[in-house]
């Protein structure tokens, strides 16, 4: 009988943070050219290099499209030498190509490690997204509440008053109705151009970013993304999946989703403990940006085991190539 090989995330840890160092450093050369196509395209082609010296029979189950959309990083491709324990990828090369192209903050290199079948195989589609903080009682704030209702229920909560909860939100059409109601029920808003997985990490220090929750439409792989972080920083995140056309929901069926309305929490996104990395690829509230300091690249990169707990911020000095 075959032996499984265990999942070892101590020691895939530090190849992660490669995988993820690679991607930043690559489509940082694209920072404020205006060509989101070649960061992106860098980014790519950096991380799956990189992935593909890791011992792992891995998979990507959160990527950029199906397999005729290569040759971006495709769900379903196998990464890794093959020689290793199989695992579950999820990853976005450059969240925030336009922030990349046109120089602006929180651009990052981002991708997460579990064992195979830990984590949800959420289809390209949108999900309405519902993200707080640690230390709040399970289910405080629910995607069946109104958007009132979230941010007293978080008020109360934190024993503050609504107009001291700063609520993230896409800048999005599709997000002014939600926008006007938080806004009337007094909450704070800080807009987003593009990035909800770092406006989701965002709520798990709010001291820090002034940060609270996070609501709305966003892409469904970058939820997986974010629950994966979550699952090492603490916080809770709910998503349930939206469908615009027929086209989606088979989608949705052919990656396995049986309950099309189900609201996912964050163990049923990320089931088993994983690895997270995040590289800076601009400067941001979460990472500092890929530079160049006295002929030398600089990177930083935040890497993360759900196992332990443990967080680690890691700078890495290379020359120059």
């Amino acid at each position: 009988m075959e032996t499984k090989i265990e999942f070892n995330d101590r020691l895939l840890s530090l190849g992660l943070a490669r995988v993820s160092e690679a991607a930043a450093i690559a489509a940082a050369k694209f920072i404020g050219s205006g060509d989101e196509k070649k960061a992106d395209q860098a980014a790519v082609d950096a991380m799956r290099a990189q992935l593909n010296l890791l011992d792992i029979n891995g998979v990507v189950v959160i990527g950029e499209g199906e397999r005729d959309e290569a040759p971006m990083l495709y769900i379903g491709e196998k990464v890794g030498t093959g020689l290793g324990s199989g695992a579950d990828i999820a990853l976005d090369p450059l969240e925030g190509t336009t922030l990349t192209a046109k120089n602006m903050p929180d651009a990052l290199s981002v991708i997460a490690m579990g064992p195979r079948g830990s984590m949800l195989h959420a289809p390209d589609v949108y999900m309405d997204k519902l993200a707080i903080g640690p230390s709040y009682p399970q289910d405080l704030v629910h995607l069946d509440m109104t958007p009132t209702e979230r941010v007293r229920a978080l008020a109360k909560a934190k024993n503050c008053a609504v107009k001291n909860i700063t609520v993230c939100v896409l800048e999005r059409p599709r997000h002014n109705e939600l926008i006007g109601e938080l806004r009337q029920a007094g909450a704070r808003i800080k807009l987003i151009t593009d990035g909800d997985v770092a406006g989701i990490i965002h709520c798990a220090e709010p001291e820090i970013t002034g940060v609270d929750m996070l609501m709305g439409l966003g892409g469904a792989p970058e939820g997986v993304l974010a629950a994966s972080a979550l699952k090492c920083l603490g916080g809770q995140i709910q998503g349930r999946l939206v469908f615009r056309t027929n086209d989606e929901k088979k989608r949705a069926e052919k990656a396995g989703i049986k309950d099309l309305n189900q609201i996912y929490n964050l163990n049923d996104m990320v089931t088993e403990e994983v690895i997270f990395a995040a590289s800076g690829v601009t400067n941001g509230s979460i990472l500092k940006g890929t530079r160049i300091i006295n002929n030398m690249l600089e990177t930083e990169t935040i890497l993360m085991r759900s196992k332990t707990g443990s967080i680690r911020r890691l700078t890495c000095r290379q020359k120059v190539t």
